[in-house]
């Protein structure tokens, strides 16, 4: 993937030509498509250019980002042309695509063709709404994309727009209109196009600095910006350190192999921060009696991958979603501050944030110590009354005072959640996974490696939880069947990756099926 600086061969400002420029965006929402349209109109016109833009909206996530479409040049003999409200695949000249699979999209829309579009683009990802809920990693592949690229365009400028305008306080619009301004593709100066963001006002300051970076950028070829840590990957730890937390840390460096240090690191944090102290020294007693079991089972020579394996998944399922996490997360002072952040609050504008949550009387059952749940569990007709009057949809205005404070003491049953009953049955079901990893490991290490990697299977809340926990244990009972077999490992990863594939778990049945027929 190359950046360039590119020149067509466009006419001076102030000359006629036969054919209009034509420039198509793609852009979704919050990335300032609308903005960015406006402008190049804006440029075009203080020139004394006709400019004519359309957008056509979609999904975003779905079916793809809205398309502007901009058609604009002088006015030839006086007259004002007729401009195209659509773009037609092969006569577009520069498309800006301001996320990566939507540069994908337009090229197999045609829009992109190797004898006449410039392409800008921001390399960075904002994952679709198929990539998100997948149950595995649903994640497109952009290589395809990349290699698409440098076939279908006749220049192109590709870098991480998105997290130079971050940089800068701004939005990737601004950083578009700087690298379009770089290329060249346009008969206007560098000026015109600041004097067009400086007529805007409100955020100007910001706009211009990300404007001149992203010209920059592309002229010289600088290093981009790194783009800032993915928040779906920060490991929360506490906000003041505990000298408990350090000496858990310390035995962690004593206790456990090199290979497994960061992991074990950072499924601390995340246990501590889930629970207490307390919570994290049970996880690290369960890792150190698993590496046990990784050294008798001849696990250096294969750099602990189990024990490191282990320090990632038992981290995972310790840290389960039940009410009173969900309830902790969404009253956490930092959720509000990055949601200020995300939406550009400016001072005096009010934040009010309306979630719509349904609880099922099995939520709430979880939370009630385990003997008050079983009693309760055994009246279905008192269950059955509680249900109807819990088990329904509610728009929960966050951060107003009464559902905030609901929520605030909801999340401070914390100290409560071990003798709960949600604890105690997520606790048996880790056993006994841990059991059966632990089992294989000591007969066949690689087997053993697999069913604690088939933990990813269980995540989320509610449904999403359920449907998980039922696809796992089946495929463990599926792995029972093969597990005596020299190739038992390469059917567990089957099964796992079958699971992952669809919700419905249909996959995973044609896998269990096909074992069945030999085990």
């Amino acid at each position: 993937m190359r950046d360039e600086t590119v020149r067509l061969a466009l006419p001076a400002a102030g000359e006629a030509t036969e054919r209009p420029i034509s420039i198509a965006i793609v852009a979704m929402g919050g990335q300032g498509g609308g903005v960015l349209t406006d402008w190049i109109v804006q440029l075009a016109e203080n020139h004394g250019w006709v400019a004519q833009s359309t957008s056509v909206p979609g999904v975003a996530q779905r079916t793809g980002a809205t398309i502007y479409y901009i058609e604009a040049m002088p006015p030839l003999d006086g007259r004002k042309p007729i401009l195209s409200l659509m773009p037609t695949p092969g006569d577009v000249d520069v498309v800006m695509a301001a996320e990566f699979m939507e540069a994908g999209r337009s090229i197999l829309r045609g829009l992109v063709t190797p004898d006449r579009t410039t392409l800008i683009a921001s390399n960075h990802r904002s994952f679709a709404i198929g990539e998100k809920i997948a149950p595995g990693n649903g994640i497109a592949d952009g290589g395809a994309v990349t290699g698409a690229i440098g076939v279908a365009a006749k220049s192109e400028i590709i870098f991480d727009l998105n997290a130079l305008a971050i940089a800068h306080g701004s939005v990737i619009s601004a950083a578009m209109f700087g690298a379009l301004a770089a290329a060249g593709v346009l008969p206007f100066s560098r000026d015109s196009y600041l004097d067009v963001i400086r007529a805007g006002g409100k955020g100007a300051k910001a706009s211009v600095e990300t404007f001149e970076a992203a010209f920059d950028r592309v002229k010289t070829g600088s290093p981009e910006v790194a783009a800032p840590a993915n928040q779906a990957d920060h490991v929360p730890s506490p906000a003041t350190p505990d000298p408990d937390l350090a000496g858990l840390i310390a035995r962690l460096k004593q206790e456990l192999p090199e290979p497994a240090l960061t992991m074990a690191r950072a499924g601390l944090r995340k246990v501590v921060d889930f629970q207490d102290v307390a919570y994290g020294a049970e996880y690290l007693d369960i890792i150190k009696t698993l590496h046990a079991a990784d050294r008798n089972a001849g696990g250096g020579a294969r750099a602990y991958a189990f024990t490191e394996t282990a320090a990632k998944y038992l981290a995972n399922a310790m840290t389960y979603d039940d009410v009173i996490r969900v309830a902790d997360l969404k009253t956490r002072a930092g959720r509000r501050a990055r949601i200020e952040s995300e939406l550009e609050m400016s001072e005096g504008q009010v934040l009010q944030t309306t979630e719509f949550m349904h609880p099922r009387m099995e939520e709430v059952m979880g939370v009630l110590p385990v003997g008050f749940a079983r009693w309760l569990g055994a009246r279905p007709r008192l269950l059955g009354w509680l249900d109807r009057r819990v088990n329904r949809g509610r728009r929960v205005r966050t951060y107003s005072l009464p559902w905030f404070l609901t929520l605030y003491v909801v999340a401070g049953l914390r100290g409560l959640r071990r003798r709960s009953l949600r604890h105690a049955i997520e606790t048996a079901h880790r056993d006994g996974w841990l059991k059966a990893a632990t089992d294989a490991v000591a007969t066949n290490y690689q087997l053993g490696v697999e069913i604690l990697q088939c933990r990813r299977l269980v995540k989320g809340y509610s449904d999403t939880h359920s449907r998980g926990l039922s696809k796992f244990d089946r495929t463990l009972a599926a792995i029972k069947l093969v597990e005596r077999r020299e190739d038992a490992a390469d059917w567990a990863r089957r099964l796992r990756e079958a699971a992952l594939k669809d919700s419905a778990g249909k996959e995973l049945d044609g896998v269990i099926q096909t074992i069945k027929t030999f085990a």
